[in-house]
Order: C-alpha cells, then structure tokens, then sequence
C-alpha cells in the first residue's frame, strides 16, 4: 500500500495549492484604486469627465474579472485533479472493507472465536493448543489493524472531501465578487451615460453649445499622421447606403460605438466648426492640414473651441445620439469643403491615409 500513502499526501499538497491559487482572484480585486467610490462615483468631476472614468474603471474591473474567470479554469483542472485523487481514497477504503470482511469470514471458518474452554477440551496435544492460539491472536491483530486502518483513511478522506469544498466555494465566491464589482461599475457608467446625453440633447434642442469640456486624456504614441476617429467600434451604416432617414444616400461612415466614448481627431488641423443644432446634432468639424475636412456628428459633448488647433488623436468630443439619431454612434463624413454635400468615401479616404478600418 506504499502508493496509497504517497497519493494521500498528494492530495493536501493539491489543495494547499488549489487554496493558494483562489486567493489571487481577491488580491487582484484591491490592486488599483477603488472603482466602486471616488472618481467613479463622481467626487468632485464634471459629468463627462465622470463618464471617461467610468470608462476606464470598468476596463479595469473587465481585466480582473477576465483574470480571475482564466485562473477559475486553471483551478477548475487542479479540483477535477483532487476530486480524481479523492475517489481513488474512496475505493481503496472500498478495498479495506472488503480485506476486513475477508479477514472476519476466514476467522469464523477457522473457528477464531471458538471459547478458549472449547479449544482446551478439543485440542489433542498442549502444541495443538498453542497453534491455536498463535493462529487466534495473529488473527485478532490482522482485524484490529485492518479497522484502524479503515478509520484512519475515512477520516482523513472526511478532511480532505472537506477542504476540497472549501477551496472551491471560496473560488466561486471569489468570482462572484469581481462579477459583481463589475456589474456595479458598468451600472454607474449606463447611468451617466445617459445622463450626459440628456444634458446634450437640452443643448441641442436650445440650439446653443454649452462649451468646450476640458477631459484629462491620457498621453498616447501614435505611429502615424492619422487616426481612426474612436478607437473600439464597429462599424454600422457605409457611405453611400439608403435609408428612410436620409434625404438622398449616407454621407458618411457610422461607427456604433456607446454614449460618452471619446472621439478623436483623425489628423492634424485646426477646429472649423462647432454646433449644437440641426440633423447632426452636436457636431464638430475638422480642417485638415491637406485640406480635407472632417465632421464628427450627434455627439454627446464636445471638448474642443473654435478655431482651436487640434492633433492626431487628440479629443475632441464624446459620442452620443443628438439630432437626427436613431441610437448611440458617431457618424464620421470626409469633405472637401466644410459644408454639406462635398462627402467623399471615408473608408478608402482614411485607408490611404495608414488608417484601415475594420
């Protein structure tokens, strides 16, 4: 049975570490500020700069989420590993049952508790006598070291079926915290989300811009002179495409992407327009360098002035559902002059520029 004791160490060795492993899940959950209070709850931020940090603490709470669901699996093998070891306990303790019945059948065929006055009376020499009882005391021994060792392995597989539990609740509630903190977080940023685009649309509806909202953003290395104009999306309505809700054909690219996302700047220029009123909404347009001009439309906040200079990539607003908008995008148009009905392809525009969408 030497290998019966080395698979009985293995398994509190496999929960130590099974143990180890749910507390980082936890660990991860305290490694960055609190999400759930401070900037996310607003403290002292306007409401578009609220959003932008509601942005990054859900992308945070994501991460870890995403961390912990990939260390659930990794745990989820090491259980199954434990759970394989445990039922390998169970059936050796099904096998030392067995060698105890054995053991107890072979006693009472050979007369092991026959009274020691009966044995006397029917032996027929003093060394048959003695045989007797040698074979009636080893067989003693055998029983009582067979339901020690019986006991002894219920009892340590009642510990080990025991931490294994406890490993794996622990796990799960692990998980369920950093679920629930991101649900939280995604909850606050639905809310001002819509908040935001509540304030724009009584912008927009009185026909005057509120001003530019200054938004810290985040230093960024961009390879190239141009950029996609959000950088998470998908795209939804093309140039040229029909629709009930235009007079002729689409006159622009739709990027689907949700209320408050930041908008950028697709290239160097300086800020030609910026109006609060009419089919577009909230709208900013761009004077390129190589003049081109850019429109970025049915925004929920603009952070630029104009006649501001702007980069590539920079912020110049955040997406919303303003004017004549059937849900959240950003409708971005590349023209040749700064007014309606001069569009060109921006897919092929932005692809000859390094800028490929997709």
């Amino acid at each position: 049975m030497r290998s019966h004791r080395r698979r009985v160490l293995a398994v509190p060795a496999l929960l130590c570490a099974l143990v180890l492993l749910v507390a980082r899940p936890a660990e991860a959950a305290g490694d960055d500020e609190d999400t759930t209070g401070g900037h996310g709850a607003g403290g002292g931020l306007g409401l578009s700069a609220q959003v932008v940090q509601l942005y990054e603490d859900a992308s945070r709470a994501t991460k870890r989420y995403e961390v912990g669901r990939q260390e659930a699996e990794g745990q989820r093998a090491q259980a199954q590993r434990i759970e394989g070891l445990l039922d390998r306990e169970r059936r050796e303790i099904g096998v030392l049952r067995e060698d105890l019945g054995r053991i107890a059948r072979a006693q009472y065929r050979t007369s092991g508790g026959m009274p020691l006055t009966a044995q006397i009376i029917l032996a027929s020499s003093p060394e048959e006598l003695m045989r007797g009882q040698h074979v009636f005391s080893q067989t003693n021994l055998a029983v009582n070291n067979a339901i020690e060792k019986s006991r002894r392995a219920e009892t340590q597989l009642a510990k080990d079926e025991a931490r294994a539990a406890a490993a794996w609740h622990g796990l799960e509630k692990r998980n369920a915290e950093l679920a629930e903190l991101k649900r939280g977080i995604e909850q606050k940023l639905e809310e001002a989300r819509w908040q935001l685009q509540g304030e724009a649309d009584a912008s927009v509806a009185a026909g005057s811009c509120p001003g530019a909202v200054r938004l810290d953003q985040k230093q960024k290395e961009y390879t190239g002179a141009w950029a996609t104009p959000v950088e998470s999306y998908e795209l939804s309505a093309a140039f040229g495409s029909g629709g009930s809700r235009w007079a002729n054909r689409h006159t622009g690219q739709d990027f689907a992407v949700p209320i408050g996302t930041p908008v950028r700047a697709a290239g160097d220029g300086r800020v030609a327009k910026v109006a609060c009123a009419g089919a577009f909404g909230m709208e900013v347009v761009v004077q390129h360098t190589d003049g081109y001009y850019t429109q970025y439309a049915h925004l929920a906040s603009v952070t630029v002035d104009q006649g501001e200079r702007v980069d590539a990539g920079q912020w110049i607003g955040q997406s919303g559902t303003t004017g004549n908008s059937t849900g959240p995008h950003l409708h971005f148009e590349v023209r040749i002059t700064p007014e309606l009905g001069s569009a060109v392809d921006p897919v092929p525009w932005l692809a000859d520029r390094g800028v490929p969408l997709g």
